[in-house]
């Protein structure tokens, strides 16, 4: 299990703006491309999205399903990366001051992920989640500038 925390310099509002925006998803989820909805209205439980994952030079389909909603503390995620299999991902969002603190957690679910879970493979997701919740702290900055003008 791979467990992260990144401090988002807004309140949680802001941070929840940019998770509820599917074609956002590929700009922040590390490996992901050209994101969109796929069914439902994302993010209520059951709805998906849908984007390219690259690795190296293959791409394939993935989606992502999500498994529970408790605004504004808790969003859970199934990943199905096709061929990597899927991910029970989870944000934990807390309140800090006038920001938001995100504790990201990932346990493979099933298929190779699953098969060859170990340290190594948690140790890669740590610098995965490192890059990922820092990209979506940039979002966030961008969105609420934006907002801003």
């Amino acid at each position: 299990m791979a467990i992260r925390h990144q401090l988002i310099h807004h309140p949680p509002p802001a941070l929840w703006s940019v998770l509820e925006q599917p074609d956002l998803y590929g700009r922040w989820v590390v490996g992901t491309h050209e994101s969109g909805p796929r069914a439902g209205l994302w993010p209520e439980v059951g709805s998906s999205i849908e984007y390219t994952v690259r690795l190296g030079p293959k791409e394939f389909q993935g989606h992502t399903t999500v498994r529970r909603l408790e605004r504004p503390e808790v969003l859970e995620l199934e990943a199905n990366s096709g061929p990597l299999g899927t991910a029970r991902i989870a944000f934990d969002i807390r309140p800090w001051g006038d920001k938001t603190l995100v504790l990201l957690t990932e346990h493979p679910l099933q298929g190779l992920g699953g098969t060859l879970h170990n340290v190594a493979l948690d140790a890669v997701l740590q610098l995965r989640h490192r890059a990922m919740l820092g990209r979506l702290a940039k979002v966030v900055d961008a969105q609420e500038d934006s907002g801003r003008r």
